[in-house]
């Protein structure tokens, strides 16, 4: 890193709020808790649990068995590329499909990471990148992701629509019922530990909730097995840079459940 792009992340950190780091290498390591049980054979149980959980079809929004075929024991990499593969580098099952867009959005990071972001949807840069958030917002979340002492790569990234809606405009409800589950799919995939809601649009999709972000953010709920955080989209951000501090309290808590 430079000392121009030390500079700046040091910038970056003081709008969130951060107040100090610390030099001691212990700071940048994490450790995952230990998983153990005073009865060997609740041990196994558990471990083979959570291998079946990987091997069976992925749900729905239902909870019905997904449309995608069995392909045998999967690991999370192979789950996704099977998701990937169900829905094509040419989906045509919503309206979307003729209104513009350039590409499928799939989704991108660590198949096995502990925290997942989902937005709402493709816009412009990602529609011609194939790539979830690349543009200006894009960057911004990646400089919250660095805040919180992890990289870009060691997250996932997805959105709630994979199709670039035209100008940017809001997914409207039949675009949402016939994409939704594919993003379920994904999170039972990965199985993060933590998701973080980005903005209205996803908050209230994932949350089905009419409540505005402002009153969502800043709580945890139970979510497909994870814990959801829902806080300010980064584009949000770059018009209001004054709720840079708010998403800061919002990392911290998810640091925190991480």
């Amino acid at each position: 890193m430079s000392r121009e792009q030390f500079q700046e992340h040091l910038r970056f950190a003081a709008e969130l709020g951060v107040t100090g780091v610390s030099r001691d290498p212990a700071w940048r390591i994490r450790v995952e808790p230990a998983r153990t049980s005073a009865d060997p054979a609740v041990q196994r149980a558990t471990e083979a649990t959570e291998t079946t959980e990987l091997t069976q079809p992925l749900a729905t929004a239902t909870g019905s068995a997904a449309a995608t075929p069995s392909t045998g024991t999967m690991n999370r990499a192979q789950a996704l590329s099977a998701i990937k593969i169900d829905i094509g580098p040419d989906c045509s099952r919503c309206k979307l499909h003729a209104l513009g867009r350039t590409q499928v959005v799939f989704g991108v990071g660590n198949p096995d990471a502990r925290l997942m972001f989902v937005g709402e949807a493709p816009g412009g840069d990602e529609d011609i990148q194939g790539v979830p958030f690349v543009g200006r917002a894009g960057q911004l979340l990646t400089k919250i992701i660095e805040a919180i002492g992890l990289k870009r790569e060691d997250v996932y990234i997805a959105n709630v629509i994979k199709c670039r809606p035209p100008q940017n405009r809001n997914p409207e409800p039949d675009e949402v019922a016939t994409c939704e589950p594919f993003l379920f799919q994904q999170i039972d995939a990965v199985r993060p530990r933590v998701i973080v809601a980005l903005g209205t649009f996803a908050a209230r999709t994932l949350l089905r909730s009419l409540d505005p972000i402002s009153r969502l953010r800043g709580r945890v709920f139970d979510y497909r097995g994870a814990k959801l955080i829902p806080t300010f989209h980064p584009a949000y951000l770059l018009r209001n840079p004054s709720s840079k501090r708010d998403v800061w309290d919002d990392m911290k808590l998810v640091k925190s459940l991480l």
